[in-house]
């Protein structure tokens, strides 16, 4: 997910799926830490990227102090 789709996004929007984001997050890391590879190797830091981008985006926004 880029910066500018982010942007297009309201301020609802943003706050589900960065909600949305984390629980994917969680689940990752627990098949993560349940042994063996996960299905897709690039997911997890696909999801960590992308939420920081939300966070980055909601901060400058004002959204979060």
């Amino acid at each position: 997910m880029k910066a500018k789709e982010i942007r297009a996004m309201s301020s609802e929007e943003r706050r589900k799926k960065l909600k949305e984001l984390r629980n994917e997050l969680m689940e990752e890391y627990g098949r993560a830490s349940m042994g063996g590879s996960p299905p897709s190797p690039g997911r997890i830091r696909y999801l960590r990227k992308t939420v920081a981008r939300l966070l980055t985006v909601m901060r400058e926004e004002g959204e979060i102090e």
